[in-house]
């Protein structure tokens, strides 16, 4: 039997032509769920505000991830694990739906509009020009704006950053159990990541929702069940809603960010996982990419936020994953966990809070990159990443970052480094804010 599931193994993932084994392969899978499992729990949470049903999207999660990982494994033969993306659900939840007013099914038609044309650049040489075409200041200013972005939004879920009337914003009382507890989260998160602790994050998160369960703040509710009905998220995007000029930024923010959010993480783990061929080359690359693209249209059709590749991946990798075989684990792994959505309900929003908040802080690394003796590329790189959390809006803090580094360089006499394409953008984000 075991001889079998090899063969079968080897015609699927072609294993010994990467140097593994189908045993090295499932254990990776298994490392790559368990650092990218908090999503099943954070997802919900943070959507529960748009009134999206909570057991839906617990399940829309699951299975959106798995059909992506599905897909990328097989099809691609990628040891990526995809889920949808933290950033992209946060701009989803708090400010097309929290902060523009738009329904959830509208937003989910943005996230379908944007997957579509996602698949359509993948499929042809439009997604290398505008990537190649955009300034690499406003790329990482973007990544760590949504760090930014998505770090406010966890300080808030925890109690941690509080309103006021006087200064916006101002900290909150640790009197509280739960700005206790979500800070305790975060900083539980970073020492077994120091450390290097298998499965961190959800290590932690179960943690504190065990500590809230023994003070009284968390009942227990069980542990497994049937899985929730899918039908109050299935097919329920607003495409026509979506169509509105209005929703031009949001649909390129959704675009925007998860194409550089997958070029990172797909060329991190083409690195490590030795899928760089001597003449440059990365091995199937293009395929690769549709599938990243392709994930976040059917995810769409389940209810989900943008499906995208996971930087968590790389965890898989370094334990051996080098084929699809690893996807595919983490596949099987995420339609196992619809039978505990009663566990999804029980984790409370300072316990995911604190997992947001150092998501958060990784996020912000590649601001180091930018040159900052460079005013023109510096003061743009800024605006970009502080106007999101500011105007609490990704979209927001992406038109303000592009038409800055359009004006600065154009009036500088260095207007031959401004791109077609970033001109066009500019354009389209001047008309928003003058006529939208």
């Amino acid at each position: 039997m075991q001889s079998l599931s090899n063969t079968v193994f080897e015609r699927l993932f072609a294993l010994r032509a990467h140097h593994t084994t189908a045993r090295r392969e499932l254990l990776a899978g298994l490392t790559t769920f368990v650092t990218m499992a908090y999503v099943v729990f954070v997802t919900p949470n943070m959507l529960a505000g748009t009134g999206m049903d909570h057991g839906a999207i617990f399940v829309a999660t699951c299975l959106g991830s798995a059909i992506a990982c599905f897909l990328m494994g097989f099809y691609a033969n990628w040891p990526v694990g995809l889920a949808p993306g933290i950033g992209l659900t946060a701009f989803f939840a708090y400010t097309v739906v929290g902060e523009m007013g738009y329904s959830w099914q509208v937003a989910l038609g943005a996230v379908f509009i944007a997957g579509v044309l996602f698949v359509l650049m993948s499929l042809s040489r439009v997604r290398e020009w505008i990537m190649n075409s955009i300034p690499m200041c406003l790329r990482y200013s973007m990544g760590a704006g949504v760090g930014l972005f998505l770090g406010l939004i966890g300080l808030k879920s925890a109690g941690i950053v509080v309103p006021s009337e006087a200064t916006l914003l101002t900290l909150g009382s640790f009197r509280d159990p739960e700005p206790l507890l979500g800070g305790l989260c975060f900083l539980l998160i970073g020492v077994l990541s120091f450390w290097r602790v298998f499965g961190a994050i959800l290590i932690s998160i179960l943690v504190v929702t065990a500590i809230g369960f023994g003070i009284g703040l968390v009942h227990y509710e069980g542990l497994v069940s049937s899985p929730p009905s899918l039908a109050p998220t299935w097919m329920a995007m607003d495409i026509r809603g979506a169509l509105d000029l209005s929703m031009i930024s949001v649909v390129l923010a959704f675009l925007f960010i998860n194409i550089f959010d997958t070029a990172g993480t797909l060329m991190g783990v083409a690195h490590r996982a030795d899928l760089i061929q001597p003449d440059g080359r990365i091995e199937k690359l293009p395929q690769a990419l549709k599938a990243d693209s392709t994930s976040s249209v059917l995810g769409a059709f389940l209810g989900c936020p943008p499906v995208t590749s996971f930087v968590e991946s790389a965890a898989g990798v370094a334990a051996g994953g080098r084929t699809g075989l690893t996807a595919v684990t983490v596949g099987v792994l995420f339609v196992l966990c619809v039978f505990f959505a009663p566990l999804a309900a029980m984790i409370p929003a300072y316990a995911t809070a604190g997992a947001l908040i150092y998501v958060a802080m990784l996020m912000m690394g590649g601001i180091a990159r930018v040159d900052w003796e460079e005013l023109t590329d510096a003061i743009p790189a800024l605006v970009t990443m502080i106007m999101m959390p500011l105007t609490f809006s990704i979209a927001n803090g992406i038109a303000l970052g592009f038409l800055t580094y359009t004006a600065l360089k154009l009036f500088t006499g260095q207007y031959r480094q401004i791109s077609l394409s970033l001109y066009i953008l500019s354009a389209i984000f001047l008309a928003r804010f003058a006529f939208l």
